[in-house]
């Protein structure tokens, strides 16, 4: 049998018209009553909205573990099961989720929460910003960057999503003075509210933390790769321990595809919307079989 890793992606993600076949799938309708319950407006509404609501931060974490998460139990419903699971930041909780650490509701709580905090850094009614920007780099010399992020206040890596690929976050000045100094086939500044993934964001990771703490956290059926730390456990005090320190912390993708083939995975499917990590994955491990499953259709009339 094919080892097996199942794979979450997270904001960036989304397309407009993600899900919409769940409506017609009867195991679908309890939990996407249920969001609507939690979250005071219908996901399908929103991921169907031709002004591209699901952009949206607000929108667009819940709308994508709503959708992930559905599409992974019927996946589960099916008779399948990977033997190692992770996400890419948001996608961290859904891959927590189907390793049984908490229910759907539960998570779906933390995630409202995460999205309405990371919304709110700009400012907003509340006042409080994260002074910040992120930007992508991409084609640029490895040891340059890190020495030069090394030498510069303010700034951090916060994706590391592949040698050739990765995010930087912090304050406007630092950012832009890492843009500047390093010699990248491409950089562009990202549309963000603020410095997701770096020091930053440390008031609204306190905040969050009270919330993270009310939830009762499950070991897990299947090892969870962890954004902060990329080794499989199913310890749910060590679980919840790296997803507190996720919102600061680096995003070491690079790290979590380099252990897939030393675990002996062979296969990796990509469970969401598009083809983000499958293509992150390809760059760092070309020997990996590459699976995306973004639909119900995909599930029950193969892929």
């Amino acid at each position: 049998m094919t080892k097996t890793a199942w794979v979450f992606p997270g904001q960036g993600s989304q397309k407009i018209g993600m899900g919409a076949d769940l409506a017609n799938c009867p195991e679908a309708r309890t939990k996407l009553e249920q969001a609507q319950e939690i979250l005071g407006w219908s996901v399908l509404e929103v991921c169907q909205d031709e002004d591209d609501k699901v952009s949206s931060t607000l929108y667009t974490q819940p709308c994508l573990y709503v959708v992930e998460s559905l599409l992974a139990d019927l996946l589960m419903a099916q008779g399948q099961s990977p033997e190692l699971l992770a996400g890419h930041s948001l996608g961290e909780y859904v891959a927590l989720y189907t390793a049984g650490v908490f229910d759907f509701a539960a998570g779906l709580h933390l995630v409202k929460r995460r999205s309405e905090l990371m919304a709110d850094v700009s400012g907003g009614a509340s006042g409080r910003s994260s002074g910040g920007a992120m930007a992508a780099l991409m084609g640029f010399d490895r040891a340059e960057l890190d020495d030069k992020i090394a030498a510069t206040a303010g700034v951090v890596l916060a994706n590391d999503n592949s040698l050739g690929q990765v995010v930087i976050s912090g304050t406007v000045a630092a950012v832009e003075t890492v843009m500047q100094g390093v010699k990248a086939k491409r950089a562009v500044r990202l549309n963000v509210s603020g410095a997701f993934h770096s020091p930053l964001m440390a008031p609204a990771a306190r905040e969050f933390q009270q919330v993270l703490d009310a939830v009762e956290f499950q070991s897990a059926q299947i090892p969870v790769l962890s954004n902060v730390d990329p080794t499989p456990s199913t310890d749910a005090v060590t679980l919840k321990q790296r997803l507190s320190q996720q919102m600061t912390g680096t995003v070491r993708w690079r790290e979590i595809s380099l252990f897939l083939p030393e675990a002996g995975i062979e296969q990796v499917v990509e469970i969401g919307p598009g083809n983000v990590l499958t293509g992150l994955i390809k760059r760092t491990c070309k020997e990996l079989q590459l699976v995306n499953i973004s639909s119900v259709g995909q599930i029950f009339n193969g892929r």
